[in-house]
């Protein structure tokens, strides 16, 4: 914080302390020239002013408040840039990366520091950590039968997956996979999708369209096609046939795929990235980078378990 906004906060905080001190010192002196309890010479509607300080309960109650204020100004990181004398924060301020923030939080954790996000952070694995570790010695394909782990995993896959995977895990156009049709890019044990959340995955296709030109690309895509069982000009495809045997390496001779390369089957009608023959075609003409990042530092392994469950509890 600047200078500036230090000494505004400073000012306006204090300022508004020492003005109530000021202000209740005013009301409290006698300055009317009326001794206490005497009548004020005012009257309306039957009603005579006197002259009465303010009840002492309620005047003693205003010095607490004082009191109260300067020592919260004083103990906490109230006035700017002001750290105050108890050393409290509520999380790491300054950190610029999610590394940083990770080595910030666990250096106030086993320092015991007085930082709020920390103790919090800290309290829920004193709490949680054993639950997790119980549910990771259990398989994942037998831990689908424990509804209650199941509901866990649903609840951090809804935090942490369904950006874009969907909150009901059907992916959308774009790269981003159906996780409910059994249908896996790198497998669909309990295992792999662990090994994916955990590593994460990085497919890569090239571009096919200076290789092969445009209308060898037009010839591949009307073959490909034509393995889901799609209608399409069978003199392109019989043409393209012979070109994709540079595909097969990835796909396979059948365009089944391999799930060893993350290569999608191509002859069952799912397509991450659409399936028209405009997209089919953008697919061929310029490759696909599908990126999905690795969760292990942000979840951890155990947590990983618990997901890795509900996601195969979807399609099995």
């Amino acid at each position: 914080m600047s200078m500036f906004w230090t000494i505004w906060i400073s000012v306006i905080s204090l300022g508004t302390i020492v003005g109530c001190y000021f202000l209740l010192r005013w009301t409290l002196a006698n300055k009317t020239g009326v001794d206490e309890g005497d009548e004020m010479g005012h009257e309306f509607d039957g009603i005579v002013e006197l002259n009465n300080q303010l009840p002492r309960w309620w005047t003693i109650l205003f010095w607490i408040t004082l009191v109260w204020g300067i020592g919260y100004l004083f103990a906490y990181p109230s006035l700017g840039g002001y750290k105050g004398l108890l050393g409290w924060e509520s999380s790491n301020q300054g950190v610029l990366s999610l590394e940083e923030s990770e080595a910030e939080l666990r250096k106030d954790i086993n320092d015991g520091a007085w930082n709020e996000y920390a103790l919090e952070v800290k309290q829920a694995e004193d709490l949680f950590d054993p639950i997790f570790e119980e549910y990771a010695k259990v398989p994942v394909e037998e831990l689908t039968k424990n509804d209650e782990a199941v509901q866990v995993g649903k609840r951090l896959f809804l935090q942490n997956c369904a950006q874009c995977h969907g909150s009901d895990a059907r992916g959308q156009r774009g790269g981003f996979p159906n996780l409910t049709d059994n249908d896996w890019l790198y497998g669909g044990s309990g295992a792999k999708i662990k090994e994916t959340l955990i590593n994460g995955r990085n497919g890569l296709m090239p571009g096919w369209l200076d290789a092969f030109g445009e209308q060898g690309v037009s010839e591949v895509v009307a073959y490909v096609l034509s393995l889901s069982g799609r209608d399409v000009d069978t003199s392109l495809a019989n043409a393209g046939k012979s070109r994709f045997a540079a595909c097969a390496a990835c796909h396979g001779m059948d365009g089944k795929g391999n799930q060893a390369l993350g290569a999608p089957n191509l002859t069952d009608n799912i397509w991450l990235y659409g399936g028209t023959e405009r997209a089919v075609t953008e697919t061929l003409n310029y490759g696909r980078n599908g990126v999905m990042p690795a969760f292990k530092d942000t979840l951890g392994e155990d947590k990983i378990h618990v997901v890795a469950t509900y996601v195969y509890s979807l399609s099995n």
